[in-house]
């Protein structure tokens, strides 16, 4: 039987070339919400690991709504329904075996699908929170928009956001993450271990990779998306609980300061600050340092090409820090 384009792809990737599991037969894991049992809404090194798995492994996930399931109608309200910060729920620690710090984890999205009884998706604006309000961070005197709950009906193909509009499927995970070294960290703030970084090109066919920072990787991940635009400007996407298949490889020695993510046609550095044009800085300086590094570029010249064709992406400008991932084609790379 043919292999198909993706599986092509991927046999010739950074993960393919490097990850010391890649080439096994990969063992199969079921993390269910049974197993699962506790979900946790900070990320760090203290919280019990749910399951361990070897480099090649592949585990199938049962993630919740970034709601914990807990807004079930358009008739329930986000500051009835929800105790903030409680939210942005996410599986796991995952150990992976013989992950070390300075190593860095790779974790291809294989697939994506949606779970539960439709309406499962769900989209709310919430006071004081999203790009266009004052927020507690962007202190206002302006009261609130209004609160809103859109539930939507998500299937493998469409996403039904009215009888007007239907919008298409494009699944992607909006918060992956490794642990800090020390910190415990809020599963709605991105940072250079990952984190919340609602970055659309983070679906099925993309491979992320991670620093690792602590003995085993401790991976947590959530908060999948049906479809978002850049930025989730209103704060959040169409959020859906989903069965999200991944394959996770460990890359010794490849030590990271900030994510990247690799699809078959191009390469991508993610940087998460305030205000957006550092978080900008961030992801297009470790674009740069990449290209110098591994891809035999001089750095002043990377620098000058990519202020021709670098290509930049929002993740969002919502959460307390904001995400931007900065691109070049691999033609570019040759």
């Amino acid at each position: 039987m043919a292999r198909s384009a993706k599986a092509q792809w991927t046999d010739q990737s950074i993960a393919a070339r490097r990850g010391v599991g890649w080439a096994k037969k990969p063992v199969s894991h079921n993390l269910t919400e049974a197993l699962q049992g506790k979900f946790h809404y900070t990320i760090g090194p203290y919280s019990d690991p749910v399951l361990t798995v070897a480099p090649g492994d592949r585990i199938r996930i049962e993630t919740r709504d970034a709601f914990g399931g807990a807004i079930r109608t358009e008739r329930d309200k986000p500051t009835k329904r929800l105790r903030m910060p409680f939210v942005n729920p996410q599986n796991g620690p995952i150990m992976i075996e013989g992950a070390e710090p300075g190593d860095a984890l790779a974790v291809h999205i294989e697939s994506m699908l949606p779970r539960g009884e439709n309406p499962c998706g769900t989209c709310c604006m919430i006071p004081y929170f999203g790009a266009l309000t004052g927020t507690t961070l962007t202190a206002t005197l302006n009261a609130p928009l209004p609160e809103l709950t859109r539930k939507i009906h998500v299937d493998e193909k469409h996403v039904r956001w009215s009888t007007r509009v239907t919008l298409p499927y494009s699944p992607h995970i909006g918060t992956l993450s490794t642990s800090p070294e020390i910190d415990s960290i809020n599963s709605l703030t991105p940072d250079s271990h990952g984190g919340n970084m609602d970055l659309p090109d983070m679906g099925p066919g993309s491979i992320t990779y991670l620093p690792v920072r602590t003995p085993g990787a401790r991976l947590f991940i959530g908060d999948a998306h049906a479809c978002q635009g850049d930025g989730e400007v209103c704060g959040t996407a169409v959020e859906y609980p989903s069965t999200t298949t991944i394959r996770v490889d460990v890359i010794k020695g490849w030590t990271l300061e900030w994510p990247r993510l690799e699809r078959e046609d191009f390469i991508m550095t993610i940087g998460s600050a305030r205000p957006l044009e550092d978080a900008t800085r961030i992801a297009y300086r470790e674009l740069v340092l990449w290209m110098e590094a591994e891809y035999g570029f001089d750095r002043w010249d990377a620098y000058m090409m990519l202020s021709q064709c670098g290509r930049v992406r929002l993740g969002n400008f919502v959460d307390p820090k904001y995400t931007v991932g900065a691109g070049i084609l691999k033609t570019y790379l040759a």
